[in-house]
């Protein structure tokens, strides 16, 4: 109360100090110290905030902090490596590529390169220079009657619903006009994917948006009817995310507007909750049954499904499915645990998953033991914003990356944090008409097409320098990661990489997987 009558008598000492000059500042400063008064008795007696009910009025200083700590932190706090998910120095570099300007860094290196975790590229004294068709790569195995020749980044899995209108047009103007593909994430194939022209690769959520019935089961007839599209170029079916595995997808009530609910065939004011699992199938077999039927009802067009890696037999009962019924993806995109877009529970993206270098090695090193790695093509998904970034997942079996995070930063997103709030103050993530407005689809789509290119450009000079002649000739000995003072390893320290064919025979079957491959059964997960 003591806080109170000293913060009462300033009040009135403004309020005085006012009248020496103008009246009218007298009344308005007056009932500015009436209300603030009213606001400090309600603060003394109400009971559900101590510290406003211990310090009436001072205490609601701490809850504007709190508000504010996020910018304050971002922009007067934080080094250029300190901040996550993403650091400045790698969202500056986006916004760079993006608007097309100077992305040089003078006067050398900030990252500590001497610290452990510190990875790098190792060069060659006899660089080369790769051609632009490097940069693009076949989908569609030998079931596969319209191959698609994809870009090797494209934009990731990001759901109209999750993104405003505005963001999904911009990515996907910006994929037409730079030649790369669009994935739909599993809020369904809405109107503004299909406006910008871009190629799309749909993908199927376990909650079947799009093409679903009313007790959320897979409805045949719409999708052959959205899939035979011709911008679909590939169908993605989702078992699992990185942010969130075997959790489903999550749209707040707050953001589904009636277009939304149109589009998804779900139902208003309630929050939009994905199963974890897909009631089409239940089984390895069962999955891959379900790629065919995809496959024929899109016409033939390459189909495959995106998992963050758990439980390691359970991908392995997916191989072995593969050679019980020579049913084949024609890609798998590999999610890391770092991913992640839109509003997930915090135990399930802190502790739950494996980080996407550790799960693309094992879906690598499974399909080459498999001798399965030259038909189906591996996706890589997860923080992907450089060159670097692009040349270490390929070194680990990658054959392309999809990028979410990064695209959002090219047409605007300043990582405030509130994409799961409907407040995002660029007008992507949000449904907010007022704050969508902000987003200039004409001038962000350019952005978009700006950054994929310096990203490709950047990919190449880097396999230059890294003296790679032929892509195929990637492996994680061109990358180094160091673990101590003085002290780098190459990846190939970390990651084991099979031979061809070594999971056929029973008796060469290494160690380190040997117990996955023997609890692996292709009639369950």
């Amino acid at each position: 109360m003591k806080r109170l009558a000293i913060l009462t008598s300033v009040i009135f000492a403004i309020v005085l100090l006012f009248a020496v000059y103008d009246r009218l500042h007298i009344i308005f400063v007056f009932a500015a110290g009436l209300v603030l008064i009213g606001i400090g008795i309600y603060d003394f007696y109400q009971t559900r905030h101590t510290i406003r009910r211990n310090f009436p009025l001072i205490g609601h200083a701490r809850y504007i902090l709190e508000f504010i700590r996020p910018e304050i932190q971002q922009y007067f706090i934080a080094n250029n490596q300190s901040e996550t998910p993403f650091d400045r120095e790698t969202r500056s570099l986006v916004y760079q590529r993006a608007k097309n300007v100077r992305d040089t860094l003078p006067f050398g290196t900030q990252r500590r390169i001497r610290r452990p975790g510190y990875d790098s590229i190792r060069h060659s004294l006899s660089p080369t220079v790769l051609p632009k068709e490097e940069s693009r790569v076949w989908f569609g195995g030998d079931d596969c009657k319209k191959p698609y020749l994809a870009s090797r980044l494209n934009v990731s899995a990001m759901s109209f619903g999750a993104l405003s209108k505005n963001a999904v047009l911009a990515l996907n103007k910006g994929a037409h006009a730079g030649g790369f593909a669009h994935n739909t994430g599993e809020g369904g194939l809405s109107p503004y994917h299909l406006e910008g022209g871009g190629d799309l690769v749909w993908q199927l959520g376990t909650a079947n948006f799009g093409c679903r019935t009313k007790d959320g089961r897979f409805d045949p007839e719409l999708f052959r009817d959205k899939a035979n599209h011709d911008n679909v170029k590939m169908i993605e079916i989702k078992l699992s995310q990185g942010a969130k595995p075997s959790h489903g997808g999550l749209l707040p009530a707050a953001k589904i507007t009636p277009e939304i609910a149109e589009i998804r065939h779900i139902e208003m004011g309630k929050d939009c909750l994905s199963p974890p699992t897909n009631p089409e199938f239940s089984t390895p077999i069962e999955l891959l049954e379900f790629v065919a039927r995809l496959r024929e009802l899109s016409g033939g067009k390459p189909v495959g499904f995106k998992l963050c890696i758990g439980i390691r037999s359970e991908f392995l009962g997916i191989c072995k499915a593969m050679q019980k019924t020579s049913i084949l993806p024609d890609f798998i995109t590999v999610d890391g645990a770092e991913g992640g877009t839109g509003a997930a529970p915090i135990e399930f993206t802190d502790y739950l998953g494996e980080p996407l270098n550790d799960g693309l090695t094992f879906v690598r090193n499974a399909l080459v033991g498999l001798n399965l790695k030259d038909k189906i093509r591996i996706v890589a998904s997860g923080k992907v914003a450089s060159g670097f970034d692009m040349v270490s997942k390929m070194a680990l079996g990658a054959d392309a990356c999809n990028a979410a995070r990064a695209m959002l930063f090219a047409i605007g997103c300043i990582q405030s944090l509130q994409c799961n709030a409907n407040t995002c103050p660029t007008g992507v993530t949000t449904q907010n008409p007022r704050l969508m407005r902000g987003l200039v689809v004409d001038d962000k789509y350019i952005r978009v097409a700006n950054f994929h290119h310096a990203m490709i450009e950047s990919w190449l000079e880097l396999l230059g320098a890294m003296g790679v002649k032929d892509i195929s000739c990637l492996n994680p000995d061109y990358i180094s990661h160091r673990i101590s003072f003085g002290k780098s390893v190459p990846y190939s320290d970390f990651y084991q990489y099979l031979e061809p064919g070594v999971l056929l025979q029973e008796d060469s079957i290494p160690e380190l997987f040997a117990p996955h491959w023997k609890a692996a059964k292709a009639e369950r997960f």
